[in-house]
């Protein structure tokens, strides 16, 4: 059985060379091995604070390092990561102990060449009181601070100014909180609270929303009965605003053209108290069944998910009560839950905007006359979001404005959101970055 240093390491080679995504290669590996609680714990931590200040870690092995990074390979690269994670920002295990079980992963790696290398590396850190020269340059200062791409810095400054940026990065640090939503076609939230209790879970009421609950479980939800017996799904509370704002009502047809895994459709379901008429679509038969079983672990009877292209998909649908645009996206939004995303480029995004334009307009003629379309997101990006909002309204005359009443949901509105749109900051409601946007078909 390997050790959790091991599975970190292992975890981190998937995603940092092999493109893997951090939430789906971690829950795979921990399911490998036959780990107890307190190193999942490890392994998550090392996992994801790896992740989560690798721009950090890289810029200060450049700093002891006399070999370039470039021509470390790659076993070697992660190995030190993980070591200078662990002396900078874990304080359980002593740094010498730190330094030496770095040391014996290169030779479970067949690395031992490099094992002086990285001793001798680990070790002038510590010589040097784990201190280091930061940049002069502020973008570049930033970029190393929060460990995020100066391009991503720049779009949040760009979107929200310098002010909100540093919070939104600062928020981006650390464990997220876990959301779930109440099934209430088969529980209430004080039910569920008494059995998750049971189950050794720490639970607390949304302070936000009704019906949502934080959790507090290092261990696997999905193995948790309430979660079997189909009590809950996960979903953030910023996806749960989503769908109250949309207000989805029972007897009414709803249309998710991007569903997978299904969170908002669920959601959609339990407000219409399952009676009506969910279309869910992806463009993916794998997560077609995501949203299938989603469903069936529900107990929810009214949603049909099928594969559809939502950008090009030339069969006519009868037209919705309400549909719902959820586009795919950067997820500037949710860096905290991904943090590999914060090293995305100028070409992993700059082509997302006309897509998701045209999946709005295709996705606009589905909806009745006197219906509503809802266009969201999961990122932090006027351009993927304020911007094709207001382009919408401007090229399509059918469709208005539907105006967001904030102060009924507890909510504020943001100087540069319209009154049809809200972007919810991670800052502000500590849930994950989010947008909407509300139109309503008047001819």
């Amino acid at each position: 059985m390997k050790n959790a240093r091991l599975v970190a390491l292992d975890a981190l080679l998937r995603v940092d060379f092999d493109g893997g995504y951090s939430n789906i290669v971690l829950n795979e590996a921990v399911k490998e091995e036959s780990l107890d609680s307190r190193d999942v714990s490890l392994v998550s931590a090392i996992f994801y604070g790896v992740l989560e200040r690798r721009l950090t870690l890289d810029y200060i092995i450049s700093q002891f390092s006399k070999i370039r990074i470039n021509k470390l390979s790659k076993e070697v690269h992660e190995i030190l990561r993980i070591g200078l994670y662990q002396l900078i920002y874990m304080d359980k295990v002593p740094d010498a102990a730190v330094v030496d079980e770095c040391v014996k992963l290169t030779k479970v790696k067949r690395q031992q060449s490099a094992g002086k290398f990285i001793n001798g590396v680990l070790r002038a850190f510590l010589r040097a009181d784990k201190l280091f020269q930061m940049p002069m340059d502020e973008m570049e200062y930033l970029s190393i601070k929060y460990s995020c791409s100066k391009y991503i810095v720049e779009i949040f400054i760009n979107s929200y100014g310098k002010e909100n940026a540093i919070k939104i990065l600062e928020s981006f640090l650390g464990a997220p909180l876990i959301n779930i939503r109440v099934n209430t076609l088969k529980t209430t939230t004080e039910e569920l609270l008494e059995k998750l209790k049971e189950e050794g879970v720490r639970a607390e009421r949304s302070k936000i929303l009704d019906n949502s609950i934080t959790i507090n479980t290092t261990g696997r939800i999905d193995k948790l009965k309430s979660f079997v017996d189909g009590l809950f799904h996960v979903q953030d509370v910023a996806s749960q605003i989503c769908c109250k704002i949309l207000n989805p009502k029972p007897g009414e047809r709803v249309i998710d053209v991007c569903a997978a895994p299904g969170g908002k459709t669920f959601t959609m379901a339990e407000y219409m108290k399952n009676k009506g008429e969910i279309l869910s679509f992806d463009q993916y038969d794998s997560k077609v069944n995501l949203i299938k079983n989603g469903a069936a672990r529900l107990s929810i009877k009214i949603v049909s998910a099928s594969k559809r292209d939502a950008r090009n998909a030339d069969k006519k649908l009868a037209l919705a009560d309400k549909v719902l645009c959820d586009v795919p996206c950067s997820g500037l939004g949710i860096i905290g839950r991904k943090p590999e995303i914060k090293y995305k480029t100028e070409k992993d995004i700059k082509e997302l905007p006309k897509v998701q334009y045209d999946i709005l307009c295709k996705s606009s003629e589905l909806v009745k006359i006197g219906g509503t379309l809802m266009f969201s997101t999961c990122t932090l990006n006027m351009v993927e979001n304020n911007y094709i909002a207001d382009k919408f309204l401007k090229e399509h005359m059918n469709y208005e404005k539907d105006i967001i009443d904030f102060q009924e949901l507890g909510l504020k509105n943001n100087w540069f959101d319209g009154d049809n749109q809200l972007t919810l900051l991670p800052t502000v409601y500590g849930t994950d970055g989010f947008f909407i946007s509300v139109f309503k078909r008047v001819r």
